[in-house]
């Protein structure tokens, strides 16, 4: 059997599939350059790791299984019909996005990004700046998703005694309800037909002022003009985004410029060892599928995650 490898690594990684795989399985390194000499390739694989354009997985008849390399779904949505297994990477970055989410919260709640700033300048500014910080200690966050990440992200808070409380797609309706009593809202959503533009106007406006909010699920779930214009105004705190409705982010968006928004530029799901740790978890979903069992992460299209 062939498997192809369409995701760029370093070459230690390309090294660590194949100490892993050969001789057992031929392996192709596509590295995520997409030309017609790779497609080919990938035509005659039956297993691929990575994220394949959809017009070479429309064309191939031969794929058993497809392991994305992320969590989201885009293009993948678009898929017709296929007969392949599908996995993805879903929980895989349930750690590393919740201590983001925690170092982001505190160093708007702490004022690190200021006196960050002010360390560039050799400015000291001492006490006066005591009064401007924020415990975390027992805030009341409310938290938007129950996958791995917002439940890693509750679990870390626990140890701030916040309360906190988890909406789900069942229970997202009491959103309302909750808004304006909430010190932090924290996004962890996919992208779905009911989370674009979910956090509209309406719901950013019945955060109180001292409110702070926090995106690490995806972009398109805020509407990202009426955020802007409601942090250029003052009336909540703050934002922690690692993801905005464009990315990269448009070098002209006001939120490059603002001082109290933390861009942290989609880079939660990082860690030093998370290429190496891709791997792990591929040979392992790899086992299951050689043993005709049930993959981690089967991927369900019609609910988009």
């Amino acid at each position: 059997m062939k498997i192809y490898i369409h995701t760029k690594f370093q070459e230690s990684i390309y090294q660590q599939f194949k100490n892993a795989l050969e001789p057992a399985y031929e392996v192709i390194i596509g590295e995520g350059i997409i030309n017609e000499e790779l497609k080919a390739k990938f035509l005659t694989c039956d297993i691929c790791y990575g994220n394949v354009p959809l017009d070479w997985l429309n064309a191939s008849s031969q794929l058993k299984w497809l392991q994305l390399n992320s969590t989201g779904l885009d293009p993948y949505q678009n898929l017709k019909e296929y007969s392949y297994h599908l996995t993805n990477l879903k929980g895989f970055f349930g750690q590393s996005v919740a201590e983001t989410t925690l170092a982001g919260i505190l160093a708007i709640y702490r004022r690190i990004d200021e006196l960050t700033r002010l360390q560039t300048k050799n400015e000291w500014i001492g006490t006066p700046i005591r009064e401007t910080l924020y415990l975390l200690n027992k805030k009341k966050v409310l938290i938007l998703g129950s996958g791995t990440i917002g439940m890693k992200i509750k679990q870390l808070l626990s140890g701030f005694e916040c309360d906190t409380t988890v909406l789900n797609s069942k229970t997202i309706g009491q959103l309302a309800e909750f808004l304006p009593t909430t010190d932090i809202l924290i996004a962890t959503l996919p992208e779905t037909k009911e989370t674009i533009g979910l956090i509209n106007k309406t719901y950013l406006e019945m955060l109180k002022p001292s409110a702070l909010f926090v995106n690490v699920g995806r972009g398109s779930a805020v509407d990202e003009n009426a955020l802007i214009e409601i942090l250029q105004n003052n009336k909540i705190l703050g934002a922690v985004l690692d993801v905005t409705e464009i990315e990269p982010l448009p070098t002209e968006s006001p939120l490059w410029n603002m001082p109290n928004v933390l861009l942290t530029q989609h880079s939660s799901g990082g860690w030093a060892e998370e290429s190496a740790d891709k791997v792990v978890f591929f040979i392992n979903n790899l086992r299951l599928f050689e043993e005709g069992k049930e993959l981690i992460n089967n991927v369900d299209l019609v609910k988009g995650y």
